[in-house]
């Protein structure tokens, strides 16, 4: 059974991605959103906590080895600071991470020391596609053998960091089954559109990307020959975003509990009107049993069980419960709720973006 208690080295990188959090991304969320831009520095200086090297084997240049519960106790703290920020710093994931545990040695080899230098590199990765009946399992865009190549035909749409990450893991439809596919940004028929206008995480760089005849060396399909666990790879995507989710439900909710305890209204604080009250109590509750089923599934990933169902679950919970919690500090900050000079509507904004997101986060 998994613990309730995280170990001390757990805690000090929670001690540490809290702290960063607070002074480089919750104190500048409202600034990215207005801008559209991430804040200068930001990614450097997330990357130096050493999120991702301490998830690689020393053989690739890394100092540790890859846990889905460090990582999601990690994502949790880095989204209560700002969602956009948090995708961003944990982009090289989704490329790093499919390679670690699918990757062929050869992309090992390859790819992942590039993960593990001083700076900053961005990863992305395409799966979500511009359909209203996307399923991750069944993709409309494919990949086709050809003279040594895979060539690739399709659309995807929220592509983190299309227009500046050296390589992107595009997803495609073979044989019936979904690979990925290495892709150089350069690569002839890959081509990079415009960038997405969305209700929520405006400072996120996410793209639309088109390929027409883009042949991929077969020596870069995910894993070689052999192809790709994708459920497995799935299932990182879900629980990622589930703790991301609850980080920004916990923003949310300790901001509308400190604003209902402080804001009085006919001689008493409005944290004791018993309609308020039950609100909060809801929304702490659901918070709290997302914890323990995103818990329970990276636990199961890192156990090397099946975690389809829990993964799916935690996801399809934390989906609800973050935009139910968001909500509800909207509702308890009333007019305020709905102005810019508080952060609860940015916070319900970019709660909406979980339920139509897949693929963007890794642990």
């Amino acid at each position: 059974m998994y613990s309730f208690e995280p170990s001390d080295e757990q805690r000090m990188l929670i001690d540490a991605a809290r702290k960063f959090a607070a002074r480089e991304l919750q104190s500048k969320l409202r600034e990215g959103d207005q801008t559209c831009q991430l804040p200068p520095g930001m990614t450097q200086t997330g990357w130096e906590l050493g999120l991702l090297p301490a998830s690689i084997p020393e053989t690739y240049g890394g100092f540790g080895e890859r846990s889905a519960v460090t990582g999601v106790l990690a994502a949790e703290e880095l989204a209560w600071g700002d969602l956009a920020g948090a995708l961003a710093l944990m982009a090289p994931n989704l490329i790093a991470f499919p390679v670690l545990l699918c990757g062929s040695p050869e992309q090992k080899e390859t790819i992942l020391p590039r993960f593990c230098s001083e700076s900053y590199i961005p990863g992305s990765a395409a799966l979500m596609e511009p359909r209203y009946n996307f399923d991750p399992n069944a993709l409309a865009t494919t990949a086709i053998r050809s003279n040594g190549n895979y060539v690739l035909s399709g659309a995807k749409c929220n592509v983190l960091y299309a227009a500046e990450a050296e390589w992107m893991l595009v997803y495609a439809g073979l044989d019936g089954k979904t690979e990925g596919f290495l892709a150089r940004r350069d690569t002839p028929g890959l081509a990079v559109k415009e960038r997405e206008q969305n209700m929520g995480m405006k400072a996120l760089p996410l793209y639309f990307v088109e390929f027409k005849e883009c042949a991929i060396p077969a020596s870069q399909r995910l894993g070689g020959s052999a192809g790709c666990d994708f459920d497995l790879l799935l299932n990182s995507f879900r629980v990622a975003l589930s703790a991301m989710a609850l980080g920004v439900a916990r923003a949310a909710y300790e901001y509308g509990l400190q604003y209902a305890k402080n804001r009085k209204a006919f001689g008493e604080a409005i944290a004791q009107r018993q309609a308020i009250a039950f609100m909060l109590a809801e929304m702490i509750t659901d918070l709290e049993a997302a914890r323990m089923m995103v818990w329970e599934a990276a636990w199961f990933l890192d156990q090397g069980r099946p975690a389809t169902r829990a993964a799916y679950l935690a996801k399809n919970f934390a989906d609800d419960m973050v935009l139910m919690v968001t909500d509800r500090t909207v509702q308890i900050l009333g007019g305020h709720g709905y102005i810019r000079d508080y952060p609860a509507e940015l916070w319900l904004r970019n709660a909406r973006g979980f339920a139509v997101m897949e693929g963007i986060a890794m642990v």
